[in-house]
């Protein structure tokens, strides 16, 4: 079973002692998940209509962040996410982050993580969630709108491998629209290679605090010309 823990910014997070992980940074979750998913990548979408893919639902922090910016915003956004291991009501109900995120709304983290799975749920009148039960290395993407954006927040390559191979972000960027974006937390140069492999044009950008760098790819229009 997960356990608890506080990070540097009073926010929670989990560690599975199995794989001596935590699901964020132990500097602060919440404004790991701010700098990285939102202002590195929601933010950089434009767009009034925005279709949305988490690779690694988790804690639904990432879900509930996007959903307040929606709110700011007034974009309207399809998140859709993928999680083999979902967490039970237990665990994520004993998550803080209604309590310490400005402007929080815990009806909202309450209604994503109580959504059904492998339903897409109307979560306000502009934020639609669709959580998928299911495995990314064996998921078919053909029933899924083009994403304008991925978070890719899975844990590490060292934790989970085959998550973080060429064949994953191959399948990603076929999903792609032209100029959607890639962010994940992993700055490793062997992540950085496979994406520019799989068709995005990779950029480093200085992370969160904790973490000198992070990565954001933006698929690229193709060229047709002969």
């Amino acid at each position: 079973m997960p356990e608890l823990v506080k990070t540097a910014d009073g926010s929670d997070t989990l560690y599975i002692s199995e794989l001596n992980e935590h699901y964020h940074s132990t500097f602060g979750a919440v404004q790991e998940s701010m700098h990285i998913f939102i202002e590195a990548g929601l933010h950089q979408c434009k767009q009034s209509s925005i279709n949305l893919f988490e690779v690694g639902f988790g804690t639904g922090l990432n879900a509930y962040l996007t959903v307040l910016e929606g709110l700011k915003t007034g974009q309207t956004i399809r998140y859709i996410t993928i999680e083999k291991y979902p967490l039970t009501p237990t665990i994520w109900k004993a998550l803080n982050y209604t309590e310490i995120i400005p402007e929080g709304n815990p009806s909202l983290f309450q209604m994503i993580h109580e959504a059904k799975w492998n339903e897409e749920v109307k979560i306000t009148d502009h934020f639609s969630i669709l959580k998928l039960s299911a495995d990314l290395i064996f998921f078919d993407y053909s029933k899924l709108p083009l994403f304008d954006i991925v978070y890719f927040d899975a844990f590490s390559p060292e934790k989970q491998t085959k998550l973080w191979e060429t064949s994953i972000f191959q399948q990603i960027a076929r999903h792609c629209a032209t100029k959607a974006k890639l962010v994940t937390y992993c700055a490793k140069g062997a992540v950085r290679r496979s994406l520019i492999v799989a068709g995005f044009t990779m950029e480093r950008i200085p992370g969160p605090p904790g973490k000198r760098e992070i990565l954001r790819g933006t698929v690229e229009p193709q060229d047709t010309t002969i």
